[in-house]
């Protein structure tokens, strides 16, 4: 089906070859019968304004944001969801009624979701969180954490500066230690979250000593999707920790979007997940 009643998204970044978003949302398209496409669009720093301020003009009811843009994505909205603005960075815009532009952060939805369906007893255990890293995806993430009632969540990064702006922005629930400590850290933590780069394409680890953990149980988790197994999330399976891979994560986040530029809120399956996991491999 084509014609004017198409309904238009898209994601943007610079360099965007490599975002799955369109795998995913084409396939929610597909699976719902919806006469609407999503695409791929390159855009550069120097071009977002432009860009943004077209949406409308070009039929397009919204986009996803990745890097680098989504701090400025967040800038340009004229309408910021709470979430967004916990965060100062946008994933997600839409055109509201009037054309104007509204932005949130799915990521902390994202997240928690794919958190809460993997390991839900994370819940029942009273124990602080560790986060490691201190950018944008660890502070949606704390966010998160915060929302659902941790009482104490700290936070480890290679720069300590960063870690240390984390905690003054979220407050006396949220610690800021060095690098160097994380382990000491780790040993008392219910969940321990990845943010960090290490382990993206098999590529280095965070180095964390799982066999001290004294939380029966407790949770490891890894934002980096390739691969689906990292090394953190071996060794911490190994040692008897409920491991959680980033690919749901990428999933979840997606379906508010869609809902928002296609009026259907979609579900993450295994199906989907299985067509993700043969991209990811057959990369």
């Amino acid at each position: 089906m084509t014609g004017s009643a198409t309904k238009k998204a898209c994601v943007i970044g610079w360099p965007i070859e490599h975002s799955r978003s369109p795998l995913i949302h084409g396939y929610w398209l597909k699976t719902y019968g919806i006469d609407g496409t999503y695409t791929k669009e390159a855009v550069r720093a120097d071009e977002l304004d432009t860009f943004l301020k077209s949406l409308k003009e070009h039929g397009i009811a919204g986009c996803n944001v990745t890097v680098p843009h989504k701090e400025a994505a967040f800038a340009a909205a004229q309408e910021k969801d709470e979430s967004a603005i916990a965060v100062g960075a946008a994933n997600t815009l839409w055109l509201g009624d009037r054309g104007r532009l509204f932005c949130a952060n799915t990521d902390t939805y994202g997240f928690m979701t794919h958190l809460d369906v993997s390991a839900p007893e994370w819940k029942r255990r009273d124990a602080p969180v560790l986060i490691l890293g201190a950018g944008g995806a660890a502070r949606a993430i704390i966010y998160g954490f915060l929302n659902a009632g941790v009482e104490r969540i700290v936070i480890a990064n290679r720069s300590r500066s960063r870690a240390d702006q984390l905690a003054d922005y979220f407050g006396p629930k949220v610690h800021a230690i060095d690098w160097d400590q994380r382990n000491e850290a780790a040993r008392e933590a219910g969940v321990i979250v990845n943010t960090t780069t290490l382990g993206m394409k098999g590529e280095g680890d965070p180095g964390i000593n799982f066999s001290a953990m004294r939380v029966k149980q407790a949770v490891a988790a890894d934002i980096v999707y390739v691969p689906l197994e990292t090394a953190f999330l071996k060794n911490a399976r190994t040692h008897g920790l409920v491991g959680v891979d980033g690919l749901g994560m990428l999933l979840h986040q997606a379906v508010p979007g869609f809902e928002k530029w296609f009026g259907v809120r979609p579900k993450v399956t295994n199906d989907l997940r299985n067509l993700i996991v043969a991209d990811i491999e057959g990369a």
